[in-house]
């Protein structure tokens, strides 16, 4: 044995356990486990109002907080603390002096620290535990964890789905899940952080995340009824949630993690979160924590994206274990939903974009400025923008609101550009118009938190506009089209959502000029003729969630405009978290209720029950969307409505969405395969063997289909595909391109394409019944596929292909013959 071979096998004996412990205190997590002193050997108990080596055996449930950060839960339902002054002690209830962080030792055993104090858990020379300075632990620090029963189970909600979440045949393939795309997910911070009550997480737990506002807490909550709740709501949430979540409610946490993994659990695949603020309405607002540029907010959000990030993968078993995956392209989404998991996308939604401010006509902005902040957002990862919000800016004009909402909004308009909304008659097409003015309200729930805003905006009085239809005269400025053009060069996902109707005609204008597919409306702010537009060019819609009966109406006129040459799916936009009203219950007395526990309609591996969070049972039927885990309970509800074409439109709606985002990242739209071309050692036109997936994408374009290993392009020619031919690229489980195969009748190889006799094949051998091969060269195969003395169809195979009879034979039967 060489001297390096030796040195290399001792280095690896030397580190292994080390790289072993590496990962071991992530997989503490949810175990009951005992904690042993290394020095003594003696296993931690409780000691009267501390803890004590050698006493009875406690037992902790290992909580996680964060990534390799735990609260340990005893036995009788109390926390290991650092108590302050050295001590250690027994504590009835969380905080973060009973976090641990737990970091490894060496192969067998770990250090626990206090991030609260910075200080190390040791036992004192009777076994007493305490806290010490890191310099001054030696081995009295060291702990081993040993398997232990008798731990309760920590609060949490329930999920109450049972079945793992689907996976794809491959990395690459094609998905099947639902997609929102349109959630507020981080708006706990918005506003100032003090209008939303509850968030989606607390490192404490549920009895810390689900709770309301501080001034919500009086018998009579006045600032919770200006902002849009009842006069007065019991203001307890976990466990007994009386008065919210609710479907009404405006102002409470509806998605907090556990609701959000149940609506996984139920089949969504893509999740777009939108950052969101309203530096007007944090401005007036009179109680706030968090500053009011929404920029600002936008980073805030974003970070605590991460942070949620790391708490699902702490609570899942370490790095990259979790559901929830931030994802930066749609290679990378196909790539998390195909393994199961949830594709988060990030996008923002704010009324001043990039500080991007208009004051009396005057920008606040320049394309320096636009570049310097697009270029910011596109490395925390956000990929979706829309240009406005509530408020023009210097980037265009938006729809604005109708009735009472409109009034006070304009009120807020002025205040922040100094001006009221430029609405004037529309000249066009009637059914192109923003938000009507100064008529009736109408169903204005979806946004009344903001028309109850106007106790806290100066008095003022919007004004007088023409006669309908109203248009804003304000279109997309310079700096609009400006950032419109960036976005395109980046990729970006355009949604035109809340633009005045001008200034949605321009962009879908430039879009449209540019064969541009990255455009989505997400939350039935477009007009249907701009909805028509957008699916033209290979963009997507998903009509605001709300009320399932009327969300099978929009799907219904949606649908009717699809565009044959892209894959069609359908989505929905929840808008929860963003004063957005959810739908309510169609009622238990129905003839056609949801009944529990239902197979998912989307994942039929996945059953659905009832949903219990603390002491409340959530049924759709009675309580409609209270929360965002009722998603999977809504849409069955949809298929008990609309039956299972709905259901299969959903389903499809995550591949189409990821289908629109690759030809915004430059991925040719479908295209057939040139009918005259030839097969060559190296492939079929642009079909290469040995590319990875991706590349094939990008050289060759959107397959029209790709289930697996297994995809199909059309060939050019006659619009019968049986007289044109097909043809199947087949990829290795790791995606790359191992054989190509085609039906086309000018697809030849070494002069000899399919439907020729088989008795002009010269210079091949048999290769099993119905096949022959010749060399191709470079380790490359031509083969030929034959049936009734006629050749079937013609492929090339790499070396891996085929390298037997088997392989090959494999590899045909996913292609399809």
């Amino acid at each position: 044995m060489s001297r390096l071979l030796c040195l290399a096998l001792l280095a690896l004996a030397v580190l292994a356990p080390a790289a072993q412990a590496a990962g071991e205190q992530y997989a503490l997590v949810n175990g009951c486990w005992s904690l042993k002193v290394k020095a003594t050997g003696g296993v931690v108990g409780k000691d009267g109002s501390g803890y004590k080596a050698g006493a009875p055996a406690e037992a902790f449930r290992m909580q996680a907080t964060d990534l390799g950060k735990y609260l340990l839960y005893g036995r009788a339902r109390d926390f290991l603390t650092d108590g302050g002054s050295d001590t250690v002690t027994v504590a009835a209830k969380a905080s973060e002096a009973a976090i641990w962080r737990v970091e490894p030792a060496d192969g067998q055993t770990f250090r626990l620290s206090s991030p609260s104090s910075g200080r190390l858990l040791a036992a004192g020379p009777d076994g007493t535990l305490r806290i010490v300075d890191a310099n001054s632990a030696g081995d009295a620090a060291l702990f081993s964890f040993e398997r232990a029963d008798g731990c309760p189970q920590y609060p949490e909600v329930e999920v109450n789905v049972s079945g793992e979440p689907m996976r794809g045949a491959t990395a690459f393939g094609e998905v099947r899940g639902t997609i929102d795309a349109h959630m507020h997910h981080m708006a706990y911070e918005f506003i100032g952080g003090r209008v939303h009550c509850g968030k989606p997480w607390d490192q404490l737990g549920v009895e810390f995340a689900l709770v309301d506002c501080p001034d919500h807490q009086a018998q009579v909550q006045p600032v919770d009824t200006a902002l849009g709740g009842e006069p007065a709501h019991d203001p307890t949430g976990w466990p007994t949630f009386k008065d919210w979540p609710d479907d009404k409610s405006l102002t409470h946490e509806t998605s907090y993690h556990r609701w959000v993994e149940r609506a996984w659990r139920g089949g969504l695949r893509v999740f777009v979160n939108l950052l969101v603020d309203n530096e007007v309405l944090c401005e007036v607002y009179p109680l706030k924590k968090n500053p009011c540029n929404e920029m600002n907010t936008v980073r805030l959000e974003a970070q605590r994206m991460r942070e949620f990030a790391d708490y699902v993968d702490a609570q899942y078993g370490g790095p990259g274990k979790g559901w929830y995956r931030i994802v930066t392209s749609p290679a990378e989404a196909r790539r998390v939903i195909n393994d199961g998991k949830l594709a988060v996308v990030m996008g923002i939604e704010i009324s001043k974009l990039f500080d991007c401010g208009v004051v009396n006509d005057r920008p606040q902005c320049d394309r320096a400025q636009i570049d310097k902040q697009l270029d910011e957002v596109h490395r925390l990862g956000v990929r979706d923008l829309e240009l406005v919000n509530k408020f023009d800016n210097a980037l265009g004009g938006v729809a604005g609101d109708t009735g009472q909402t409109g009034v006070v909004t304009n009120t807020g308009n002025k205040q922040d550009t100094g001006q009221y909304w430029q609405m004037g008659t529309c000249q066009g097409d009637p059914m192109e118009q923003d938000r009507e003015q100064l008529t009736p309200a109408g169903d204005d729930s979806r946004d009344q938190l903001i028309a109850n805003f106007s106790r806290f905006l100066p008095p003022g009085q919007a004004p007088i506009y023409p006669k309908p239809p109203h248009c804003n005269q304000r279109g997309l400025s310079d700096l609009g089209e400006y950032l419109i053009r960036r976005m395109m060069a980046k990729g970006m996902i355009i949604d035109p959502d809340h633009l005045s109707v001008s200034a949605r005609d321009e962009v879908l204008a430039i879009v449209e000029a540019a064969r541009y597919s990255g455009i989505v409306s997400s939350h039935t702010w477009s007009t249907p003729a701009a909805e028509q537009r957008i699916l033209k060019t290979g963009g997507f819609i998903t009509p605001y969630a709300g009320n399932s009966t009327k969300f099978v109406k929009e799907w219904e006129r949606v649908r009717k405009g699809r565009d044959p040459r892209f894959y069609w799916g359908f989505g929905y936009g929840a808008d929860m978290n963003g004063f957005g009203a959810q739908g309510g219950p169609r009622g238990a007395d129905v003839p056609n209720p949801v009944v529990y526990p239902f197979r998912s309609p989307i994942d039929p591996g996945v059953t659905v029950d009832k949903q219990k969070s603390g002491e409340k049972v959530y049924d759709i039927n009675v309580h409609g969307v209270d929360h965002y885990g009722l998603y999977p309970d809504w849409l069955e509800d949809l298929r008990k409505l609309a039956g299972q074409e709905i259901v299969e439109d959903m389903a499809r709606g995550a591949e189409a969405y990821l289908q629109m985002w690759e030809r915004a990242d430059g991925v040719p739209a479908n295209r057939c395969v040139p009918a005259r071309t030839r097969f060559t050692k190296d492939g079929l036109g642009r079909l290469r063997l040995g590319a990875k997936a991706d590349d094939v994408l990008r050289r060759a374009g959107q397959p029209n289909s790709r289930p697996g290993r297994g995809w199909t392009y059309c060939v050019q020619g006659p619009r019968d595909a049986r007289r044109a031919g097909l043809v199947k690229p087949v990829f290795t489980q790791e995606g790359v391109l191992a054989l190509v195969a085609s039906t086309g009748p000018e697809h030849s190889a070494a002069r000899t394409a399919a439907r020729v006799r088989a008795s002009k094949l010269r210079g091949t051998r048999a290769f099993g019944k119905g096949l022959r091969v010749r060399r191709a060269g470079g380790g490359r195969t031509y083969v030929y596929g034959v049936k009734r003395g006629r050749v079937q169809f013609v492929a090339v195979a790499t070396r891996t292909a085929a390298k037997d009879r088997r392989t090959l034979r494999r590899y045909l039967r996913v292609a399809g013959f």
